[in-house]
């Protein structure tokens, strides 16, 4: 294809996706199957022109005083990927499968793109009702801290120590020319070009035997900053498909007791296999039971119990035993926006609403399982205050017998790195916020919350 062919799919996905509301990844694959003759530097081509669109969504609207789809695909081609109205204008020239050419107006606004005047949700290229959370947490930083999360993300790996060191692992990868992170000693980095093909990781040698996983560098810190160490019992709350569960694995190298458990048992089914292969041998995986009716006369809704009390149930014979509880929260996902960009278009204030319940409900969970002196690491992958600081002090108006770790303190867990992540994350009062701007990293708080 054409890279003028490449535009015009683009712009159709992009209205696939607009018209459907559907996530962008769906929307390519379905564009594939229909264009099956489509190579796969084509198709992932096209993926990063709509993503690269995604994450300009506003500023592009803005740029070319129009909400359409050939709008953000123009305005992206000119504000993120740096093209001159001249070029842009030879890749819309009206020719076969290239999108109709410029208009007037289109070059005039392509010649002086300006955000100088822009509201800060469009500089900013976010959702304007999230202005105020973001506000909250960034204050007069949030439009640089947006443009950081409207970047695109590397590649990030997590070396499995249980089988392998990280040089061993770099040179099982080295045509990827790999780099060491700069916060975990288990991660690498591949950078991706933005129309590049993405690393066949999952067929790689070193990821089938086990010596590697795709985790972000932000996620494997929060998995370093709980501390978790060998011999500890330590509850994996809302494991998912297991990646900070398998980090905590290689932490505890394999000794004590680590138990990975979901309110719902189809977020786990990827945790077996995950297992299995990175050696691990210190997990079990407790999964919710289902629900039943309540009993003949006995005046209920006619439902079983809920998610959240199933989940409790099966951990019921661990109350005051665990060292540690990990509460990888269900939350907005605003710190992820680099790898979802489309997501951030997505979220409404009732995910919001609902995510905080959870947050609440997962939090008051872990307090009957924890002994005394034990600890909660609260993460999420979110930027807004609401989902972390806020959470955290309303859990402590709740909970008087806990306190928060000083966040300095929680990050001395990286050991000689400490001193300069502290200077680079955002410290609050709760705890550490991690952002593409600071760290480099997707966006993680985590909190650390010890019972007296």
């Amino acid at each position: 294809m054409t890279p003028s062919a490449r535009l015009s799919a683009a712009i159709e996905v992009f209205a696939d996706i607009e018209a459907r509301h559907r996530p962008a990844a769906q929307a390519l694959k379905d564009w594939g199957l229909a264009h099956r003759f489509a190579g796969s530097g084509d198709r992932a081509g096209i993926a990063g022109l709509v993503y690269d669109a995604l994450r300009r969504k506003a500023s592009s609207a803005w740029i070319m005083g129009a909400d359409t789809p050939r709008a953000a695909l123009l305005g992206m081609l000119a504000h993120e990927r740096g093209l001159d109205a001249d070029a842009i204008a030879k890749l819309s020239d009206g020719g076969r499968f290239a999108p109709p050419p410029l208009s007037e107006e289109e070059r005039t606004r392509l010649s002086g793109v300006n955000l100088a005047d822009a509201p800060p949700h469009v500089r900013g290229d976010y959702p304007e009702w999230l202005d105020a959370c973001l506000a909250a947490t960034f204050g007069e930083e949030r439009v640089d801290e947006c443009v950081a999360l409207a970047s695109r993300a590397p590649l990030d790996l997590r070396v499995n120590t249980l089988v392998a060191e990280r040089e061993e692992a770099t040179q099982a990868i080295g045509e990827w020319s790999p780099q060491p992170t700069r916060w975990s000693p288990w991660g690498l980095r591949i950078a991706v070009a933005p129309d590049a093909k993405s690393p066949a990781i999952h067929a790689e040698p070193a990821f089938l035997k086990g010596q590697i996983e795709i985790q972000d560098e932000g996620s494997q810190v929060a998995a370093l900053l709980t501390g978790a160490q060998p011999g500890e019992q330590v509850i994996d709350l809302c494991a998912g498909a297991g990646g900070k569960t398998l980090a905590l694995a290689a932490m505890m190298d394999n000794h004590g007791q680590l138990y990975a458990a979901d309110t719902d048992k189809r977020r786990l089914a990827p945790i077996h296999e995950r297992l299995e292969r990175a050696g691990v041998r210190n997990v079990q995986i407790r999964t919710p039971r289902s629900s039943s009716p309540s009993p003949a006369g006995g005046g209920g809704s006619g439902r079983g119990p809920s998610r959240a009390s199933r989940a409790q149930d099966v951990l019921a014979d661990l109350a005051g035993r665990a060292d540690l509880v990990l509460i990888d929260a269900p939350c907005t996902g605003t710190g992820a926006w680099r790898r979802n960009p489309d997501a951030k278009w997505r979220v409404r204030p009732g995910a919001l609403a609902e995510r905080l319940k959870e947050q609440t409900e997962a939090l008051d969970r872990a307090v009957p399982l924890l002994k005394a002196g034990g600890r909660i690491t609260y993460v999420t992958c979110s930027v807004l205050d609401e989902e972390n600081g806020a959470q955290v002090r309303a859990f402590l108006a709740r909970h008087p017998a806990f306190a928060a770790v000083p966040p300095a303190d929680v990050a001395n867990a990286l050991g000689e790195r400490a001193f300069l992540f502290r200077r680079a994350a955002l410290m609050l009062a709760e705890g550490v916020l991690m952002t593409p701007r600071r760290t480099d990293t997707d966006g993680f708080f985590v909190s650390v919350l010890r019972r007296h």
